[in-house]
């Protein structure tokens, strides 16, 4: 039986990026909370689909179209949540991502690879416009709907932020500079706005998953027939725990964030990963 955590009934809690894999399983585990769910995403068919697998199973949701990098998007959703709903009490910041043309072919520069044509992109090669919208996505795309409904929890008690980095804001991976970069950009933020908003009961902490399938990654670390591909037996070989996440692993630390059982925690940045921080390759 899932454990009850019945201080997040009728909280009102938006999720951003609501519509992928991963948020789409944060925002139905509260849910069963008895939380009011607001779904944004920037396909708003993602998020109506979401919050309407929520309510079949007997939930409050709404899907709600929203772009994390415009002001004006952000405030027209705000609104819509809070004619519908009522102010925000929770706020999770899932909206991020990476971009191909961030990403190197390689692990390793070799003096050769300068002369191998497009079909090999190192370092030099990244795009400016990627590397930008990488960091506009994950850090902009936490910002600043936490400009927007953060003030919502102003006066309020029981009231949180949830950002969600990666692990590779701790050590960074290989051929993912931009994500890497940005995501740690993430971890830095959370531990600042922890420290800003202490003096007014608003906690904020972060997520921070190991190797998860997503519609993302998926390709990269499998191969059509399901097998691994070289990057994925690497992660796992990697991994003491020998598996990749699922969605539901992130689910008991998420409640725990958002509960009174850590009413005394904020600022800190926890990682789910199946012991990949911990071990050293040897």
């Amino acid at each position: 039986m899932e454990p009850k955590f019945t201080e997040l009934k009728d909280k009102v809690i938006v999720v951003t990026g609501g519509g992928g894999v991963l948020c789409s399983a944060l925002a139905e585990s509260l849910a069963r909370q008895g939380a009011k769910l607001a779904i944004m995403d920037l396909n708003l068919d993602a998020a109506k689909a979401v919050a309407t697998k929520i309510i079949e199973n007997g939930g409050n949701a709404i899907g709600v179209k929203a772009n994390v990098l415009k002001k004006e998007s952000l405030q027209e959703a705000h609104r819509e949540i809070f004619e519908k709903l009522g102010s925000c009490d929770i706020l999770i910041n899932g909206a991020g991502g990476n971009h191909p043309k961030g990403t190197t072919s390689k692990t390793h520069l070799f003096e050769e690879d300068l002369k191998a044509g497009e079909d090999l992109k190192t370092f030099f090669d990244l795009d400016y416009d990627s590397i930008q919208f990488v960091f506009n996505l994950n850090f902009l795309g936490t910002l600043l709907p936490t400009q927007i409904f953060a003030k919502d929890m102003i006066g309020k008690k029981g009231c949180s932020i949830i950002n969600i980095s990666s692990m590779n804001a701790f050590t960074p991976l290989t051929k993912i500079p931009a994500y890497s970069g940005a995501k740690a950009a993430v971890s830095n933020f959370t531990q600042w706005l922890a420290v800003h908003f202490s003096k007014v009961d608003i906690r904020v902490n972060a997520l921070a998953p190991g190797f998860f399938l997503t519609e993302q990654n998926r390709s990269l670390l499998t191969n059509e027939n399901g097998e691994l591909t070289a990057r994925g037996n690497v992660i796992i070989d990697h991994t003491p725990m020998g598996r990749f996440g699922e969605p539901e692993d992130l689910e008991g630390t998420l409640l725990w964030l958002c509960s009174n059982g850590s009413k005394f925690v904020t600022g800190v940045v926890v990682p789910i990963d199946g012991g990949f921080s911990s071990f050293s390759g040897v």
